[in-house]
């Protein structure tokens, strides 16, 4: 993470990233990371956000930053760690929506009333799906994980937001089986717009070789289930 840091403990925020172009697809944007989060999957791309210590930044600066890139921004979006633990959530949106930034917000759904009370906020919502049915709390490290998820899910899908589904990938808890059934259950849902991702270990190596798994034949059925379907892959 290519972060805006400055030192000073016990703030919310973690970083901001100042232009992103990949973390809301087809938009330019800045992304704002809360620290803190609860669930421990294996494949965390910011490891280092899961304490709440980790907050370098208070929104006024966040906030200031954001002003400095008006009319260069389409939006900005709240990642982590996982924006729903902060309380101030709502406000920072209120605030950055004044001056004419979309929202977007990138959720594991651990929050599910949370993500309910700024789902009306939000103009795209990208949430992480961590496994097909039965498998969520393998990825997670925490009991109980799977109904929060699946709630989050029926609060996106119920809001105006767009809304992505994203599933980073891990073979040591997940089977090309498993991802079959879970192309399935989203697309009951609903689910329009999905995206499967090459999970990483926590120095950034690959947990798999992409060439070879999950294999043409599970991407070709996800294509097939979504209106939209992406595969990243380094």
């Amino acid at each position: 993470m290519n972060s805006i840091c400055i030192t000073e403990p016990g703030l919310p925020l973690a970083g901001i990233e100042p232009f992103s172009s990949c973390d809301w697809p087809g938009r330019l944007v800045a992304t704002v990371f809360v620290a803190g989060c609860p669930w421990r999957c294996g494949y965390c791309h910011n490891p280092g956000l899961q304490a709440r210590s980790a907050g370098k930044l208070d929104w006024p600066q966040v906030r200031s930053m954001l002003a400095a890139r008006v009319g260069f921004l389409d939006g900005v979006v709240f990642s982590g760690g996982e924006p729903t633990l902060a309380p101030q959530l709502a406000d920072w949106m209120h605030d950055a929506r004044q001056p004419g930034l979309a929202i977007g917000l990138h959720t594991a759904g651990i929050y599910p009333q949370r993500l309910a009370a700024v789902a009306g906020l939000v103009d795209w919502i990208g949430l992480d799906i961590k496994a097909a049915p039965g498998g969520v709390d393998a990825v997670t490290g925490v009991p109980g994980s799977e109904a929060r998820m699946w709630q989050a899910l029926d609060i996106a899908l119920d809001s105006a937001a767009e809304l992505e589904c994203r599933t980073t990938l891990d073979p040591r808890v997940m089977t090309a089986d498993s991802l079959y059934r879970l192309a399935d259950t989203l697309q009951a849902k609903g689910v329009r717009h999905a995206a499967l991702q090459q999970g990483r270990d926590g120095t950034g190596q690959a947990l798999f070789d992409a060439s070879c798994w999950p294999g043409p034949s599970v991407l070709d059925y996800w294509h097939q289930a979504f209106h939209q379907f992406s595969w990243r892959h380094a």
